[in-house]
């Protein structure tokens, strides 16, 4: 399943999990739960498993991406492993590179290296990862000094051991700058979300209009990712994205990122106005329905980007749903 046709396209779909935790759940638990996932999209066909970086937010536990992409690639087989991102701006380039030149001689083949700008979700978390918001606005230059210690280029004379030589394929995650960034440096890019399709088109028009072939990609390689969801019953579809919503609501309204509710309990929860519009909002715009309907819809979205690549990064707090709606998905797509 890992290249299929959909409207005369050759599309890969791959996964982003970023080990939401939910109530009631410990953080080692959803850890836990990204390893289980991972085995499991394996043995349905998708193409890459990616996981994420995020520092001091209670819902989300994976904080060390490159440690729990070697836990995914060693309890996998075939399945690309990479980040979504590691977040250039929090390290160092030459310390990005050893860990990437680490898992490359582990698990040889088999490693992505997906790189974001963003840096801390809040004041604090940038406080105490020594960032300041202004660090993004260096991403350019971070970014070539880290792909100069896999070639080998650095002026310092340094030599970044095991990185140096190896080819480990770099992704830029386009937020904001990314898109313009993507296609200068002459790299694949990874752009969302599903729910803005015209700010997403126009991000694409601009990389493949400006991209400047590299040693990296000969030609534009363009990911869409977002929210996909897909279940017996478009009401059941729907009911997958209640808790995502209800907590990135949370966020906007009060400032940190909660673990995922029941989708159940969601309804009884109090909401200001504010919250609530957020909470709607957030229903919308993805990408969720039977299989018809989904099937129908990532035709027009494919036909509309030309994207190579579906990098789906759907959470619930139904670990069970979750499956079952990428395995509904694998079977459309494998048809």
């Amino acid at each position: 399943m890992t290249e299929v046709s959909l409207s005369q396209q050759t599309v890969r779909f791959s996964v982003l999990d970023r080990s939401r935790t939910r109530e009631g759940h410990s953080n080692a638990e959803a850890l836990r739960d990204t390893v289980r996932f991972a085995r499991e999209v394996e043995a349905l066909g998708y193409h890459r498993f990616w996981v994420s970086e995020h520092h001091g937010v209670p819902g989300v536990a994976g904080s060390a991406p490159t440690v729990l992409a070697a836990a995914v690639a060693a309890a996998t087989g075939r399945i690309r492993v990479g980040t979504g991102g590691v977040m250039l701006p929090n390290h160092r380039p030459l310390v990005v590179a050893e860990q990437f030149g680490v898992l490359e001689s582990l698990f040889p083949g088999r490693i992505d290296m997906g790189l974001g700008r963003s840096v801390g979700f809040t004041d604090g978390v940038r406080k105490a990862l020594g960032r300041d918001k202004d660090d993004a606005d260096d991403f350019a230059a971070q970014l070539d000094e880290l792909l100069g210690w896999f070639a080998g280029t650095s002026p310092t004379g340094v030599h970044a051991r095991p990185a140096e030589g190896l080819s480990v394929p770099p992704f830029v995650l386009a937020m904001g700058e990314g898109a313009a960034i993507a296609a200068r440096a002459g790299l694949p890019m990874v752009i969302g979300d599903l729910r803005n399709r015209e700010k997403m088109r126009r991000g694409i028009d601009h990389y493949r209009t400006h991209f400047r072939p590299s040693p990296w990609a000969s030609e534009p390689y363009v990911v869409i990712s977002g929210t996909i969801a897909v279940a017996a019953t478009p009401e059941e579809a729907h009911h997958l994205l209640i808790p995502e919503a209800w907590s990135m609501a949370h966020s906007r309204t009060h400032g940190t990122f909660p673990p995922l509710p029941p989708a159940d309990r969601v309804a009884s929860l109090p909401m200001s106005p504010r919250e609530r519009g957020f909470y709607e909002s957030g229903l919308t715009g993805h990408i969720a329905g039977t299989e018809d309907q989904v099937a129908h819809e990532l035709e027009t979205v494919l036909k509309e980007t030309a994207a190579q690549e579906v990098l789906v990064t759907t959470s619930t707090y139904d670990r069970d749903a979750l499956l079952d709606s990428y395995r509904r998905l694998a079977s459309i797509v494998s048809d």
